[in-house]
C-alpha cells in the first residue's frame, strides 16, 4: 500500500507540474525569419490549440492559423503559433493576434543583420503531436545574449499557489487532530477493548473441561 500510496502522489504531482509548465509563461531570445498563415485541420491535438480569433466562428474543424518563424539565440529553430487566448484558458486575455502578426512581419531580419527580441510564450513544441508554444508578445533587446528579465508573473503566481497550499495544508491539519485523530484512537481503543474481551472469553472457554 505504502508503495501505491507514493506512486499515486508522484504521478499527481508530476502531472501538476506540466500543467504549470505548460501554462506559466517563458520568455525566449529570438530572431524572426519569417512569418506565415496556414490552414490547420484540428484532431486529436485539438487540446493544444487555442480558438479561432475572437468574434470570428469557432466551431469549425479548421481555421487559418498564424505561424512565428524564428532562430533563437542558441541557434535552434523554433516555430510559434499565434491565436487569441480570449476570455479562456489559459487566462491571458490576448485579443491582438493580428496586431502582434504584423509586428513579427515588420521584425524579420537575416543573419547578417540580425535583430533580436524578447518573444514571450506559453505551452510546448512537439513534432510528433504537432504542437506549438503560443506568442504572447514581443520586445526588443539589445543581442542574443540579452537577459530574458525576471518572471515576476511567475514568482507572484507561485508565490500564492504555495501560500494557498499551505493554508490549507495547516488547517487540514488542524481539523485532524482536533476531529478525525481523537476519533480514529476510539476506534482504535474500542477494536483493542473488544479483541481484549474476545480473547478473555475464548480463555475462559479453553479452561472449561
Amino acid at each position: 500500500m505504502a508503495i501505491i500510496k507514493w506512486v499515486f502522489w508522484i504521478t499527481i504531482w508530476v502531472l501538476f507540474g506540466a500543467f504549470l509548465h505548460y501554462t506559466l509563461p517563458q520568455t525566449d531570445i529570438v530572431r524572426i525569419t519569417d512569418t506565415f498563415e496556414k490552414r490547420q485541420d484540428f484532431g486529436e491535438n485539438s487540446i493544444f490549440w487555442a480558438q479561432a480569433d475572437v468574434g470570428t466562428d469557432g466551431t469549425i474543424a479548421n481555421r487559418d492559423v498564424f505561424f512565428i518563424q524564428t532562430r533563437r539565440a542558441k541557434g535552434d529553430v523554433m516555430v510559434y503559433r499565434n491565436e487569441d487566448t480570449g476570455w479562456g484558458w489559459p487566462p491571458y486575455f490576448k485579443f491582438d493576434t493580428s496586431n502582434l502578426q504584423a509586428e513579427a512581419a515588420d521584425f524579420k531580419s537575416t543573419e547578417g543583420d540580425a535583430r533580436w527580441y524578447a518573444l514571450k510564450h506559453y505551452g510546448w513544441r512537439n513534432e510528433f503531436m504537432t504542437i506549438f508554444p503560443n506568442a504572447i508578445s514581443l520586445r526588443p533587446v539589445a543581442g542574443p545574449d540579452a537577459p530574458e528579465g525576471i518572471p515576476i508573473l511567475n514568482i507572484i503566481f507561485l508565490t500564492v499557489l504555495a501560500a494557498l497550499f499551505y493554508a490549507v495544508w495547516v488547517r487540514w491539519r488542524r481539523f485532524r487532530r482536533a476531529w478525525i485523530d481523537p476519533r480514529m484512537e476510539r476506534i482504535e481503543d474500542d477494536l483493542a477493548e473488544r479483541r481484549g474481551r474476545i480473547g478473555v472469553w475464548w480463555a475462559i472457554k479453553r479452561k472449561k473441561p
